[in-house]
């Protein structure tokens, strides 16, 4: 057996900031020598960020993703990086013969290298490409054909790229073969419920099946409506967890092994198993002499109860990298007294801080005394600053140009107008003083249209646009519970939480009044929006056939709103945006 110390570098790049996310790879490198590592491992695509999206389509990014790899190398080695093996994420793009039918121009890859003694050692290629979800690989990247194997320390270590684990055969079974120590996986998988607990089965599924070590650097932060949680570990090849790093931070997760050494067994250099070519290479022939290692650390998840909590960390995530990467120095939000803004401005000031988020209350005719009053309360209790702006004026000066070009507003149009009005004056505040408005409408208020287009539905980006109400609620009690933990004032007033929600649109105004009880309808927009199921098989699934028809109605005429809304982070399995594309012309209503 040999010895190994592995560094796995769990950071957090932004999409297109090529020099900055160099520099995160070269402070990382510099912590894991300092740490005495052996090899270090960054996420998928850490030289560029991920997703690029049809970023990877120009070849002038493909060209300086390239270039920057060759760049880096040489850096490491002028600051005394160089002998520690760094391997790392890019853009690349396949060489050889021209451009193929069906493939994207330029034929942009999902690549890894290894940066060795200044040079750039060995490169390879994400072999499965998902077309799936929120992914559109296909579309963006060609497959890789080789499953590199380069020997560390002794240690022979195969390298594979996120969803080449989640797949049967290719570079899972090359592995096998070549009878690898240890299978390096690096990955950009975005968050969602639940998820923590699939990746670790699978890790330890796939050391087993591989009959080897794995270790998994996952990447952390935002990057539009995707959040990445880290959550980067290591099992043995018995599939005992060995090490793993927190959620939602950025990490260096170091561990220590002792591993199989690298022998003559297995497939050798250019032998090829279930269409993926071998191809080894050695940065470092000899074991490291014996040492005392140190203690691996396993990060405790958080209690399966506080799964909740898990959620609100990477809404917190979400929204500050989104307003950060953005270059937004402040953010406003309309607050109503309600749960909804009244949680998205304990998210901001999580996200951001107090003094950097910006509150408006906008009264209209029909605003309870309670509504002010909780929102004035929200205010202090989080100490942001928030100025009042009465909307009736406004309306009132809107009906009477309306009813002056014969055309007198009542009903919904009236309604529509306040939240209209709201809108513009949110907007305008931005546009005078630099703040990302923040949209504060749930997931189920865009399922099923009830909000106003260009009214309360704007803003530039909307952090529980992917909470179902039911689970705002949840989340709200959540944040005020940890703030009762930590001896603090609970953020949210409590009557935000137990009133009836209501747009207060029109005199007495209840959301029970147009909805079902949230409890049920988030059941159903559930069960239909997150897998797909017809009317048919919710009525069998025992929901009542009128309010199954009802909510598919309603789900199917709000699509056009839906295209028009801000983004927001995604933390459900299938969300209102990347996830979800239907066409907006549409009759099949079954």
């Amino acid at each position: 057996m040999a010895q190994l110390r592995i560094a796995l570098a769990q950071v957090n790049p932004t999409v297109g900031d090529l020099e900055g996310n160099l520099r995160i790879v070269v402070d990382a490198a510099r912590r894991a020598r300092d740490r005495g590592a052996h090899l270090l491992a960054l996420p998928e695509m850490a030289v560029t960020g991920y997703p690029v999206e049809d970023l990877a389509l120009r070849n002038s990014f493909v060209s300086a993703s390239v270039k920057a790899v060759h760049r880096l190398a040489g850096e490491l080695a002028e600051r005394g990086l160089g002998d520690l093996p760094v391997v790392v994420g890019f853009l690349a793009r396949r060489e050889g013969p021209g451009a193929r039918y069906g493939q994207p121009a330029g034929a942009p890859q999902n690549a890894v290298a290894v940066l060795h003694e200044g040079a750039v050692a060995v490169t390879s290629a994400k072999h499965h490409l998902p077309n799936y979800g929120v992914f559109d690989e296909f579309r963006n990247f060609v497959p890789g054909d080789t499953l590199p194997v380069v020997r560390v320390r002794g240690v022979d270590v195969g390298i594979a790229v996120c969803e080449d684990l989640w797949q049967e055969g290719g570079p899972v079974t090359a592995a096998r073969a070549a009878r690898v120590g240890l299978l390096l996986s690096l990955n950009g998988s975005p968050y969602e419920r639940h998820k923590d607990d699939v990746r670790l089965e699978l890790c330890q599924r796939r050391a087993r099946e591989i009959g080897a070590a794995l270790a998994y650097v996952n990447m952390v932060g935002g990057q539009d409506e995707l959040v990445f949680e880290g959550d980067s570990l290591v099992v043995d090849a018995e599939g005992e967890l060995v090490a793993r790093a927190p959620q939602f931070t950025e990490e260096l997760l170091v561990a220590d092994l002792d591993l199989p050494a690298g022998g003559g067994e297995g497939v050798r250099d250019g032998g090829v198993v279930d269409g993926l070519t071998v191809v080894r290479r050695t940065v470092s022939a000899d074991p490291v002499e014996p040492y005392t290692p140190q203690e691996n650390t396993v990060t405790p998840r958080p209690d399966p109860l506080s799964d909740v909590g898990e959620v609100y960390r990477a809404l917190v995530t979400g929204l500050r990298d989104y307003t950060v990467k953005n270059g937004f120095g402040s953010v406003l939000v309309a607050v109503s007294g309600g749960i909804d803004s009244a949680l998205t401005a304990a998210i901001a000031v999580d996200a951001v801080g107090a003094d950097r988020v910006h509150g408006v209350l906008l009264p209209s005719a029909h605003s309870s005394d309670h509504s002010v009053s909780d929102a004035q309360e929200l205010a202090r209790r989080q100490g942001f600053a928030a100025r009042t702006i009465a909307i009736a004026p406004v309306v009132e000066a809107f009906e009477s140009a309306a009813a002056g070009a014969g055309a007198p507003l009542d009903g919904l149009a009236a309604e529509n107008l306040q939240a209209r009005v709201r809108g513009t004056l949110v907007m305008a505040l931005s546009n005078q003083e630099g703040h990302l408005v923040l949209a504060t409408g749930n997931k189920s208020e865009a399922a099923t249209g009830y909000s106003t287009l260009y009214g309360d539905s704007v803003g530039g980006f909307a952090p529980i646009k992917d909470c179902w109400k039911s689970l705002v609620w949840e989340l709200a009690r959540w944040r005020n519970a940890e703030a009762e933990r930590a001896g603090e004032v609970p953020p949210i007033p409590e009557n935000s939480i137990e009133k009836p929600p209501s747009a207060e649109l029109s005199p007495d105004q209840l959301d029970s009044d147009s909805l079902p009880d949230y409890a049920v309808l988030d059941a159903v927009l559930d069960a239909y929006i997150g897998t797909d199921k017809g009317e048919a098989e919710l009525v069998f699934a025992g929901y009542d056939p009128e309010l199954v028809r009802r909510v598919i109605r309603l789900v199917d005429r709000a699509e056009y709103k839906r295209r028009q809304s801000a983004p927001g982070t995604k933390i459900s399995a299938r969300n209102l945006g990347r996830d979800r594309r239907l066409p907006i012309t549409n009759r099949w209503t079954v």
